[in-house]
């Protein structure tokens, strides 16, 4: 049976993916080993099902949905799998910068932290928790695959998708390594612009894109001109993801705004930031950005800084241009005019949010 979802209902799409998600970990339930805990298991279910964008699984599936292809069960199932990697991303991520929140909750490491802080068990409550949670971590990964090759389309299909899944993977890892190198080197614009590009933004719009598509039989003219559209998008979105870790509301981010200029986060933003200050506000970003203790006062004073630098607007203008090269690139690609429309509006949701 075809459900016939109209281009602006990513609400009707983001419940068809929850559902398919819940499903699938109910059935790992009866799966999960005799003797290990179930905290582990309890954890995810919770962390996966809490919340989030349903960013990825959408782009999936007006990729597929772009190259000609029906709505359906198993492609809403093959983009959900999708959410379950970015479940291991966020994880590890969190564990990486250190970051005690996500989606207004403890991170996942800092659950389990706390949990064994509070049962006074014996070793270092901050090591058993990063240690649980890489473990998350690779599960969701095994999970996000599972699902994906379980999602009912053909063999053919999923072996022509799981190709570009492949590739994400793998630029997903190699993007947190340059986050790593980053942290280190020379802290130019440049370096941060390629790390966004392989650690977020061609994983959150451009990949899934592809993946949809490959499902779906597309050729190599249409995964180019959806790279075209998805690459200046995902950039957009990840540059307004730095603006909101710093700026945001953390009661709609879920995000504490202290956390990426504590952790010192080499982000485009910042990059702008140290190119564009004078000497003074040069000293005192090297005694505020980056400071572990950094309080709510040297925050206010680093956002000074980032405004009267310029940094900011400089970034909203990168924005916009990238937004527009996406938007033109979408304008000339061969797609369906239902998934174009989808798309526009999803571009919008994407880059015009507040979490």
């Amino acid at each position: 049976m075809t459900v016939t979802v109209t281009p602006t209902d990513t609400s009707g799409l983001r419940a068809r993916f929850d559902a398919e998600l819940a499903a699938f970990l109910d059935r790992q339930g009866p799966d999960w080993p005799d003797g290990a805990p179930r905290g582990v298991f309890t954890a995810l279910q919770r962390f996966v099902l809490a919340g989030g964008k349903r960013l990825r699984p959408l782009f999936c599936y007006w990729g597929w949905r772009g190259a000609g292809a029906a709505d359906g069960t198993p492609i809403v199932v093959a983009a959900a799998a999708l959410e379950l990697f970015h479940a291991f991303a966020l994880i590890h991520d969190d564990i990486l910068d250190g970051s005690d929140r996500r989606r207004g909750e403890p991170s996942v490491h800092r659950l389990f932290a706390d949990l064994h802080a509070r049962s006074s068990w014996r070793g270092d409550p901050e090591a058993y928790g990063r240690n649980t949670a890489l473990l998350c971590g690779d599960l969701c990964a095994a999970w996000s695959d599972q699902m994906f090759h379980e999602c009912g389309l053909s063999t053919e299909q999923v072996h022509r998708g799981y190709g570009v899944f492949a590739l994400m993977r793998t630029e997903v890892i190699a993007g947190e390594y340059l986050d790593l190198v980053s942290g280190v080197g020379d802290g130019s614009v440049a370096s941060a612009l390629t790390v966004i590009r392989m650690k977020a933004a061609r994983y959150t719009v451009t990949r899934p894109l592809q993946i949809g598509a490959a499902l779906a039989g597309a050729g190599p003219e249409l995964l180019a001109a959806l790279g075209e559209f998805g690459d200046p998008l995902g950039d957009a979105f990840q540059l307004r993801d730095d603006v909101l870790g710093v700026f945001g509301d953390p009661a709609v981010t879920g995000k504490s705004v202290l956390d990426d200029l504590r952790e010192g986060k080499p982000t485009v933003m910042m990059a702008l930031v140290r190119s564009a200050a004078d000497r003074s506000q040069t000293a005192r970003l090297r005694e505020l950005f980056g400071n572990p203790s950094l309080d709510a006062d040297g925050a206010a004073e680093l956002r000074e800084i980032i405004e009267v630098t310029g940094a900011r607007e400089r970034i909203e203008q990168m924005i916009r241009v990238r937004t527009d090269a996406a938007l033109t690139a979408l304008r000339n690609a061969v797609l369906t005019e239902e998934s174009r429309a989808a798309l526009v509006a999803l571009a919008g949701q994407t880059i015009d949010r507040r979490a």
